[in-house]
């Protein structure tokens, strides 16, 4: 018999969403004349550079200590180059024990909120929200209060602050955003950081993406502030950068008082973070900053491969509603609901997308409409393809 789960923590939450995709796929084959085309995860598929393999390769041969426990919150080195080069991106000033290191950029989230919530706390998030920022506060005890967005799916800080209320713990943001890959405008950023000071709150911002921002100077100046730390804490991820998405590498900027904290969670799930990773995410920033240029400026053309091609799609009323970093979101023609639709264009389409219902409430419609694509791995000509596809399905029965 096995043991009942009525009460276990994992049952508050959904299924994790890009695996519940795979499965759609799961026993299909897919004819060689039309392959799979697969926007679900914003992932890069291709390995790092042969150089930071072979540097990989050098530190596990190499160095002995590389194989054993480390610190807590990083290596000091890698600490180090991350408080340097974020104070040259945004002309500000961070300390390296202002900095932390977490087995991805995931974990720095979980880091985070335990640090900042307890049981029935709550925590406003922006909708579409990141699913893993939800499952993480479900499963944590904690209250998601989505805050929806407006015109270019952006939040609005006035609407933010009605929703306050004394148990509120944080405001997140995620910019470049998953999963419409929308970029805040400073004034945006800004506001959130003044609204949560004035509540005393967190203003918690994933950059996971800040690397394919479309500007090449700093994307806010939340760390010109002296006082940054009292209030926000900036997330990262090396994944995307250097394609290391499979050694889970990310970073925490935040008071040191506030990393005293997390390196108690940090001690007890991982207790130090991958010692290759980190290896491997310090040669990177010493080593590809040119390449990273490059990756940056091909993201940046496949972002406008979407806007100059839609055209195509919003003829038969699909919708773009945000498009950047790896991400465009949009609305879709059709009557049925994109948890539908998205299943059927494994069979209909040979596409694999993910519904606009798993990164909205249940209650709120607009998910129902909606369908994010993940362009990381398709160049210009896969995304021709992919909305030729899309083109080709006439919505018969579409709503108006």
């Amino acid at each position: 018999m096995t043991t009942p789960l009525t009460r276990a923590r994992t049952l508050t939450t959904f299924p994790p969403p890009v695996m519940e995709a795979r499965r759609w796929i799961s026993g299909v084959t897919f004819a060689a004349d039309k392959p799979l085309i697969n926007v679900s995860q914003a992932a890069p598929v291709e390995p790092p550079t042969e150089g930071l393999r072979r540097a990989i390769a050098e530190t596990a041969l190499n160095l002995p200590e590389a194989h054993l426990y480390g610190p807590d919150l990083g290596l000091p080195a890698l600490r180090t180059e991350v408080a340097k080069s974020v104070s040259q991106t945004y002309n500000g000033t961070v300390h390296a024990d202002q900095v932390a290191i977490t087995s991805g950029c995931n974990q720095a989230f979980c880091a985070a909120m335990i640090s900042l919530c307890g049981e029935g706390d709550e925590v406003i998030l922006p909708t579409p929200w990141y699913f893993n920022h939800k499952m993480w506060l479900d499963m944590s005890g904690v209250k998601t209060v989505p805050l929806a967005t407006g015109d270019g799916m952006l939040p609005d800080p006035k609407q933010a602050e009605a929703l306050i209320t004394p148990r509120t713990k944080a405001l997140v943001l995620v910019t470049p955003n998953n999963p419409c890959g929308v970029e805040y405008p400073q004034g945006v950023i800004a506001a959130f950081r003044d609204l949560a000071r004035k509540h005393g709150l967190a203003l918690v911002i994933d950059e996971t993406y800040r690397d394919f921002h479309s500007d090449s100077g700093a994307p806010h100046d939340l760390f010109t502030d002296p006082d940054w730390s009292d209030t926000v804490i900036q997330l990262y991820s090396f994944s995307k950068a250097y394609r290391l998405t499979g050694h889970r590498v990310g970073a925490m900027l935040a008071a040191p008082e506030r990393l005293a904290e997390v390196e108690k969670f940090i001690d007890t799930v991982t207790i130090c973070p991958n010692q290759l990773a980190q290896h491997a995410a310090l040669w990177g920033m010493q080593n590809l900053g040119d390449w990273l240029a490059g990756e940056r400026l091909e993201i940046l053309d496949r972002r406008a491969a979407i806007e100059e091609g839609f055209d195509v799609l919003a003829a038969q009323g699909w919708k773009l509603l945000g498009v950047g970093a790896y991400f465009a979101y949009v609305e879709h023609p059709f009557a049925k609901p994109s948890d539908q639709l998205a299943k059927d264009l494994v069979q209909e389409a040979a596409i694999l997308a993910l519904p606009g219902t798993m990164f909205m409430p249940e209650d709120d419609p607009s998910g129902q409409r909606q369908m994010r694509i993940a362009f990381a791995n398709i160049d210009r000509a896969g995304i021709k393809t992919l909305f030729a596809r899309l083109a080709a399905l006439v919505p018969d029965g579409a709503s108006a």
